[in-house]
């Protein structure tokens, strides 16, 4: 399974931000274990959002084995780093999560 979460990060805080999720965010999600195989990708914007100074969104891909693995690491680690990522940025960056099952294309 993949763990997805798309971030949108204020364009004034898009250096500080990108620098603190590769190196706090990622390397403490996957620490215990639980999570492994991290991804990282930037959403390509329409150049107008760009321009108008509407942020930055990337995205954080991580392997889990399944949902109850998943769920212990919300509880262990997952919602203390979104408790320290929110007292970091605030509001000026914002996420969504979504788990993600592979499908056989055959």
């Amino acid at each position: 399974m993949i763990y997805h979460t798309t971030f949108h990060l204020d364009n004034d805080i898009w250096d500080d931000g990108l620098l603190y999720l590769k190196q706090q965010y990622i390397p403490r999600a996957i620490q215990g274990g639980l999570l492994d195989r991290p991804v990282m990708q930037r959403v390509l914007q329409d150049l107008q959002e760009d321009e108008a100074g509407g942020g930055v969104s990337l995205c954080i891909q991580f392997r889990v084995e399944d949902r109850e693995t998943l769920h212990r690491w919300m509880q262990r680690e997952g919602a203390g780093l979104q408790r320290e990522l929110s007292a970091t940025f605030g509001a000026k960056i914002a996420g969504f999560s979504t788990l993600l099952e592979e499908m056989e294309l055959a």
